[in-house]
């Protein structure tokens, strides 16, 4: 990707946006029959070749096991990679993450940081045990605390799931509940983008005038057009980069990693989602 233009680069914040990284602790274990950690390192390596990229962002299902060693694997990658660019790096909990490692390693689950006169919001959304995604009475208030006071040039809010409907029928029922509730506290501040994961392709939409965009996941590429009622996602991999000016609105361009395999990592039938469904969604 071309590097930004002189006359951009100091008043746009460019984001390298990556999430669903499933990484597990074990270095022979699997997910869905993809090493995670090769997955993430053909990510990095393409997204290398990314200019002027000012903050890493990783919005969730960072681990499929919730390992220490897991957490760890992902910073010891991002964190130099973010350093030598003079990048700041966000993460946030998914719902295949688990609150202890991802504090022992990446520190609180909720936060706040600046970068370049942007402010960036992390925001939980995990329910545990659950897939689908929730922000508590607490949490919201905190939110609008934070939007009270505007940033000089905006809030970049990250959050697993995203404030959008999903097109399959599995994610419908894994979905952000409450997003009324969230997309009102967002649209009281000086929100410029939400940045989401969850659905593992890529999103790009509007919501009560915000700007909303879902990467692509890193661990497979789910199929938005698998027949009714079926789940299922292909191997390989991608990542979102996004443009935030200092005003007007982001420019965001998806970038494909593949693997060279063509095939369906997993294909499920409308019974076995509607039993993952019962199980992990909001009336489980």
């Amino acid at each position: 990707m071309s590097p930004l233009p002189d006359t951009l680069r100091d008043m746009t914040l460019r984001i390298l946006h990556l999430s669903d990284t499933h990484l597990l602790g074990d270095p022979e274990a699997r997910h869905n029959g993809v090493d995670t950690t090769a997955a993430l390192d053909r990510v990095l390596e393409r997204a290398a070749q990314v200019e002027g990229i000012g903050l890493v962002v990783a919005s969730g299902d960072l681990s499929e096991d919730g390992a220490v060693a897991a957490y760890e694997k992902l910073r010891d990658r991002l964190e130099p990679f973010a350093a030598e660019r003079g990048a700041a790096t966000a993460y946030v909990m998914g719902n295949h993450d688990l609150r202890d490692g991802f504090e022992q390693v990446l520190g609180e689950r909720d936060g706040v940081l600046e970068v370049g006169g942007f402010r960036v919001i992390r925001l939980d959304t995990a329910v545990p045990g659950a897939g689908y995604g929730e922000l508590f009475p607490d949490q919201l208030a905190w939110l609008r605390a934070q939007l009270a006071t505007p940033a000089p040039y905006g809030t970049v809010v990250v959050m697993h799931h995203a404030p959008v409907p999903a097109w399959s029928a599995l994610l419908r029922a894994l979905e952000l509940q409450g997003a009324a509730d969230v997309l009102a506290a967002l649209s009281g501040g000086d929100v410029r983008v939400v940045l989401s994961g969850h659905y593992h392709h890529s999103v790009a939409t509007w919501v009560d005038g915000l700007p909303v965009i879902v990467a692509p996941g890193v661990t497979n590429t789910t199929d938005a057009l698998a027949p009714g009622g079926h789940e299922r996602a292909a191997a390989g991999s991608g990542f979102a980069v996004i443009d935030l000016p200092e005003a007007g609105a982001p420019a965001a361009t998806f970038v494909s990693v593949p693997t060279g395999a063509d095939e369906w990592l997993f294909d499920l039938d409308p019974a076995a989602v509607d039993s993952i469904a019962r199980a992990y969604g909001p009336h489980s």
